[in-house]
């Protein structure tokens, strides 16, 4: 772990963390939540079976071991979070039937949520909110409409023959739209999203569009809410960073400062011949509208 004090311009070295953390075997997520009393805390997820999580209640400076949440398991834990309208939280995962009850047999794709009704210290069983007859959905990305009555999820698609899909709730997620798909603008890995000062979205994840130049980099998507609601291309789509290696890259973390800069970070192979390392790019919105007109 590493932690920085100004925004991300500058990081620590590597820090302390509790001995079991190298037991962590895919993708750790960290999120913030509160809980009712207020207390704030980063709570760390780390996958497959089962499901366990870390806590902070002084800004990441200590930590617990990580512990599991429950007796059920899933891969890329959590791939999103949601504060729902009650105060709860929802996470979203996925699993593909290896690890929910550690099984360890490929069976179908399903996506679940899993809710926290005290500020993240526990969570209650597994949900599924979506599924596909020949559609592999995962990788779950959550995003507010801009009046906040609904919820889109979009989802990778795994097999690799559909566009990405998203998901909708009009009843914080109780209930759930049938997956349709999305356009090729959007489609790829593991969908982070945030408004600009502007209200537009700024999404960003893997290209996998079936055809395209920036197949397999870093690349980030330029609209509103409302091209996601009605299945239209965008605004435009940028290249962050070129990827050297297959489609190993992305995931990517995505935070808004208080003065309308982006900051988001993640890994890949971005010069040839090396190993992979973690990056981050900053922008604000109208700095990639001027490169956007200049290509167009």
């Amino acid at each position: 772990m590493k932690r920085s004090a100004d925004t991300g311009l500058t990081w620590s070295d590597r820090l302390p963390v509790p001995e079991n953390w190298a037991t962590s075997k895919e993708v750790p997520t960290i999120y913030r939540m509160i809980d009712p009393q207020g207390v704030k805390r980063l709570i760390m997820f780390s996958g497959l079976y089962p499901i366990r999580m870390a806590v902070s209640e002084d800004d990441g400076k200590t930590w617990t071991p990580l512990e599991p949440i429950g007796d059920f398991g899933g891969i890329v834990a959590m791939g999103s979070l949601v504060r729902l309208k009650n105060g709860s939280y929802m996470a979203l995962f996925h699993d593909d039937g290896r690890f929910l009850r550690g099984a360890g047999k490929r069976t179908k794709f399903h996506v679940f949520k899993t809710i926290s009704k005290d500020g993240g210290l526990t969570w209650g069983e597994p949900q599924i909110i979506a599924q596909h007859a020949t559609a592999h959905l995962c990788e779950p990305g959550a995003i507010r409409s801009p009046d906040g009555k609904q919820i889109a999820l979009l989802l990778r698609e795994n097999s690799r023959k559909h566009n990405s899909f998203v998901i909708f709730s009009n009843d914080e997620a109780n209930t759930w739209t049938e997956p349709v798909e999305l356009p090729g603008a959007l489609t790829g890995d593991r969908h982070t999203g945030r408004y600009a000062p502007d209200g537009r979205l700024f999404i960003t994840f893997r290209d996998m569009t079936h055809e395209s130049p920036t197949r397999g980099d870093w690349v980030g998507w330029v609209g509103t809410y409302e091209d996601i609601v009605n299945g239209r291309q965008g605004q435009y789509r940028v290249r962050l960073m070129d990827n050297y290696v297959r489609t190993d890259c992305a995931y990517p973390a995505l935070e808004l400062l208080g003065d309308g800069t982006f900051v988001t970070t993640t890994y890949g192979h971005w010069k040839k011949g090396e190993s992979p390392f973690i990056v981050s790019v900053r922008f604000k919105m109208e700095e990639i509208d001027a490169k956007a007109r200049l290509i167009n």
